[in-house]
């Protein structure tokens, strides 16, 4: 799709001389600078606590194993012990 932007004139040409660095048209840098914002914008607006959620879902056989040991130990020890 075709448009029209207006930025300033120092934007412009730091814009223009950056696409020019990098071999690449200034529809193409602009369009990447476009989608990149977005991702930032997208990411900004995700709850924290969730980027998180589930990195230690590795570990659930290690638990179970654990449990399983702490388990086997207690029923060794004597009831008359727990006191």
């Amino acid at each position: 799709m075709k448009t029209t932007l207006e930025m300033p004139d120092p934007v412009f040409r730091k814009a223009k001389a950056k696409a020019a660095a990098d071999g690449i048209p200034l529809r193409q840098f602009v369009t990447e600078a476009v989608e990149e914002k977005l991702r930032a914008s997208a990411a900004a607006n995700e709850k924290p606590w969730m980027r998180g959620f589930g990195g230690l879902k590795h570990l659930h056989k290690e638990n179970l194993r654990i449990e399983q040991i702490i388990e086997e130990e207690f029923e060794k020890i004597d009831p008359e012990d727990w006191e």
